[in-house]
């Protein structure tokens, strides 16, 4: 047919894996300059004079915006098509609140930025999950978010470890530290703007490699009356299932130096290890995502038992070796549990569908930690146990998404 664009080349000639790792290290950037802030957040809210309080508030109202804004945002999204204005509008705010992070001297304002910077992200991440799995409809969803998700934590590994370096040589100066982000800020911006010049339209991607699908096996049936599908629904339930018993970082770490396992120093260290884990699992996990399916989520209930039933233990060796198991459940929740939510719901309601995923991972999430937490100071055999429990719905759960003719 005359003029007919090639398969998975977008609407600019940018192929659909290049965008993928653009988008990538747009990401990458992004991170070192917000997990760049959040290593420190603690001790400068502290050094403006926060009590612990008010620490533990604003960071807890931070994340809370985090994740329930996006039950705004998406829907947004989806109504306006304006997925381009809110990625570039949400970066925007992150990277200009961390600079400002550091140059001022107010607590109040200190406080207002730290909960800006993660309204920023609330704004922008299920337009950009959204944009993102138009392009991995052709790339593979696994292998796409994968390597999205291994190129974001190189970000995180980096980011903080130079904000630490900077705070070494300056004698704990935050304003230096965090004002060297405002590089990496600009870099972001820079990016986006250009992506978004050479590929308008990402959702191409997806209508080529929708149109070879069916060229070749004919056209699959889709839902036409803008619900979310029932699928959609039990896989949430599934996802929340399985990070109610996964444990936090914060908790393993009070473990590991309550118990005298490592050193308060140690610490990071050991979460940068995780977090390469992270990158690694989400890469294995993506790739064997395209190749089986669904199925391989089945690792994820496995590991979170594995987390608990290892890393609350009093031998050093076993509890690294749990909290390492960790990383590698965070990589599948960053990376192919995203993936599936772009195979599970068409295109037209999947930035609600991502912002509703979100608020269901934050109220897993916060049940989880109360739920641990409170679990490990009483007993942790019982923790075990309800754990183990949990996880158990949790496959039952997934099978039933697998068997789901609602899809």
């Amino acid at each position: 047919m005359a003029g007919r664009r090639p398969a998975g080349m977008g609407t600019a000639g940018m192929g659909p894996w290049r965008f993928v790792l653009w988008f990538g290290t747009v990401s990458l950037l992004a991170d070192f300059v917000y997990e760049g802030a959040r290593s420190v957040t603690g001790p400068l809210l502290a050094s403006l004079g926060a009590s612990a309080l008010v620490v533990g508030v604003v960071t807890g109202a931070g994340e809370a915006a985090a994740l329930g804004l996006r039950l705004v945002s998406g829907p947004l999204a989806d109504r306006t098509r304006r997925f381009w204005g809110l990625v570039i509008g949400g970066y925007a705010l992150t990277v200009v609140s961390v600079p400002l992070l550091g140059a001022t001297g107010t607590l109040w304002v200190a406080c207002a930025l730290v909960i800006a910077e993660r309204v920023g992200k609330a704004v922008r991440s299920p337009a950009k999950d959204t944009l993102l799995s138009h392009a991995t409809a052709a790339t593979g969803r696994g292998r796409g978010f994968a390597v999205h998700e291994a190129m974001d934590q190189v970000g995180a590994l980096v980011g903080p470890l130079l904000v630490a370096g900077m705070l070494a040589l300056t004698g704990g100066d935050y304003g230096p530290a965090l004002g060297m982000l405002a590089l990496p800020g600009v870099a972001v911006l820079g990016l986006l703007l250009w992506l978004r010049s050479r590929v308008p339209d990402p959702e191409a991607y997806e209508r080529d490699a929708t149109a070879a699908a069916e060229a070749d096996s004919g056209p699959e049936h889709a839902a036409g009356d803008g619900r979310l599908p029932r699928a959609f629904w039990t896989y949430a339930a599934f996802t929340a299932a399985t990070t109610t018993g996964l444990a936090t970082f914060g908790v393993l770490s009070y473990h590991l130096v309550e118990r005298q396992l490592l050193s308060a120093a140690w610490v990071p260290v050991l979460y940068a290890a995780a977090m390469a884990v992270d990158a690694v699992a989400a890469l294995a996990t993506g790739w064997l995502y395209d190749r089986h399916g669904p199925r391989v989520l089945i690792a994820l209930p496995v590991l979170t038992t594995g987390v608990v039933a290892l890393a609350f233990t009093d031998t050093v060796g076993v509890a690294v070796a749990g909290s390492l198991l960790w990383g590698a459940a965070m990589g599948i929740q960053e990376s192919t549990l995203r993936a599936t939510v772009a195979d599970l719901v068409p295109s037209g309601r999947r930035a609600t569908a991502y912002g509703l995923f979100a608020g269901v991972v934050g109220a897993a999430s916060l049940a989880g930690g109360a739920l641990v937490g409170g679990l490990y100071g009483s007993s942790i055999p019982a923790l075990i146990t309800v754990v183990v429990a949990i996880q158990l719905l949790a496959l039952v759960l997934l099978a039933a998404v697998r068997h789901d003719p609602g899809r």
